[in-house]
């Protein structure tokens, strides 16, 4: 299977290229074309590594095993999905100056940033992980300025500056553990993460502790952890919609990804306590701030941006409470959350074009104006919610029941009552947008309402948006066989128990 990680790269790669060269038309079928490839491949491998194997090519260069795959399931869902999702969404563009031009130029962005994106989870070390995630900081940066309103620009410098710095500090905890690691395995070698794993007894568990923490604020600046998350709801809200989802979904789980490398470590060499109080530090701080932004957002991109960090601290709390069933719930809510925010996002970009707003009180009555985006935004905002039968709710109530049976009474009650706040939250205003009646008068501010006009612009829209829903709603009924043995390999691999 050493070829279908090639392949994985390669192919949106040359997506990307195939969209410089060729009309937008063409583009748009390449880019479906490898989205779908590069989903079936991550399925593939996924298969392939589930009991514990380990796939290597590029003479150990690349490798995936279960963790890896788990988020490779991750970003192949959204990658696809967003493919389709954005040949509907750029048509209500065609008639823009340029858009020619604008249309080859989001394509082959989206397939570089699928492409980076699928290398961050097959890197082999810790070097190439870096350089991973700073090429997908790059190429997501340009998604975010596509646009190149002033407020689009100003969120991608945001972004490229305050996630430059956190890559920075990572950096450094990479040379740190490389530094401690020349002591059992000499003056110059290859980061492999194995290498780590099999020393990592020998291993100055004061560096690895700084290495760790730094690690955690330098990839969590990526992840959206607080007080870290400051770039993320200006890009989430700023890019288009099918790049929002991409960020949300499968960007900040990639830089988690990396947190859990270093978490690998940390329990290999004895520190596995440490570094799990500093993830429940770092994921509780998150809900808090998170839960509270969520319920005063008047901007419905923003709200949704803010969920995502509250998510990401839900899987920081996960993987520290520490039990199985727990961190297995955790490795779950990385793939039930991205096809749950992606739902969300492709359906609030659906809204934006039926509407013409991003404000909350801009838009009522989706339900009717727009049966197919309202009803599924509706349904994402209940999943993200954590109501029974959405596969959010199967992986929160892992990570709940996990919690408890390790005694992290006061994470889980926290965890609950935060949760149960961005419940509120999320629910008012979705509820608000599409289960609201039209009003004769103008809306609040003397806006008028626009749903009088709003309707459903594209079939692929639909179809986008109804692949997320029904991983969401599927993962929530039954989780497949194949997927937990994978979901327990990957566990196994951050050192919980069998």
């Amino acid at each position: 299977m050493s070829w279908s990680i090639y392949a994985l790269v390669a192919v949106p790669a040359l997506a990307a290229l195939l969209a410089v060269t060729a009309g937008w038309r063409l583009a748009q079928a390449a880019t479906l074309v490898a989205g779908l490839a590069s989903f079936g491949l991550a399925t593939a491998l996924a298969l392939d590594v589930r009991h514990g194997r380990v796939v290597i090519a590029a003479a150990g260069w690349l490798r995936v095993d279960p963790l890896g795959a788990v988020f490779l399931l991750a970003t192949g869902l959204l990658y696809a999905i967003a493919g389709a999702f954005s040949v509907g969404y750029l048509k209500a563009d065609q008639r823009r100056p340029g858009f020619l031009a604008f249309a080859r130029r989001y394509f082959v962005f989206l397939n570089l940033f699928g492409a980076t994106l699928l290398l961050v989870p097959v890197a082999a070390d810790f070097g190439t992980l870096w350089v991973a995630l700073e090429l997908t900081t790059i190429v997501s940066a340009m998604l975010v300025a596509i646009d190149r309103t002033d407020a689009a620009l100003e969120a991608s410098w945001k972004y490229v500056l305050i996630a430059s710095c956190g890559l920075g500090i990572a950096l450094l905890a990479i040379v740190i553990l490389y530094a401690t690691g020349t002591s059992v395995l000499g003056g110059a070698y290859l980061p492999r993460f194995e290498r780590f794993l099999a020393h990592g007894h020998g291993l100055s568990r004061d560096a690895v502790r700084l290495s760790f923490a730094l690690a955690v604020v330098g990839f969590g600046t990526k992840v959206g952890l607080v007080p870290m998350h400051t770039w993320l709801p200006d890009a989430h809200s700023e890019a288009p919609a099918p790049v929002s989802a991409l960020l949300s979904g499968s960007l900040l789980a990639a830089a988690f990804y990396a947190v859990l490398r270093f978490f690998q470590v940390a329990v290999a060499s004895g520190q596995r306590s440490f570094a799990e109080h500093v993830l429940i530090a770092f994921g509780a701080i998150s809900l808090v701030v998170a839960a509270l932004f969520v319920v005063r957002q008047s901007n419905y991109k923003r709200l949704l941006a803010y969920s995502s960090i509250e998510h990401m601290g839900i899987i920081a709390l996960g993987i520290g409470f520490g039990a199985p069933l727990a961190v297995a719930g955790a490795l779950l809510h990385v793939i039930t959350h991205a096809a749950a925010k992606g739902l969300a996002f492709l359906g609030s970009g659906s809204l934006l074009r039926g509407y013409d707003t991003k404000e909350v009180d801009g838009i009522v009555d989706a339900a009717r104006a727009m049966p197919f985006t309202g009803t599924m935004f509706f349904a994402a905002a209940l999943a993200l919610s954590g109501l029974p039968l959405s596969g959010v709710f199967r992986s929160e109530f892992q990570i709940v029941v996990g919690g408890f049976a390790h005694a992290q009474y006061v994470g889980v009650a926290l965890m609950l009552v935060l949760v149960n706040l961005a419940f509120f939250g999320i629910i008012w205003h979705a509820g608000r947008m599409v289960l609201g009646r039209l009003q004769a008068a103008p809306g609040p501010g003397g806006r008028p309402l626009a749903a009088a006009t709003a309707r459903e612009r594209s079939a692929w829209m639909v179809v986008g948006m109804l692949g997320c829903l029904i991983v969401s709603v599927g993962l929530g009924v039954h989780v497949p066989g194949a997927l937990s043995a994978l979901l327990r390999s990957a566990g196994h691999g951050l050192g919980a128990p069998s």
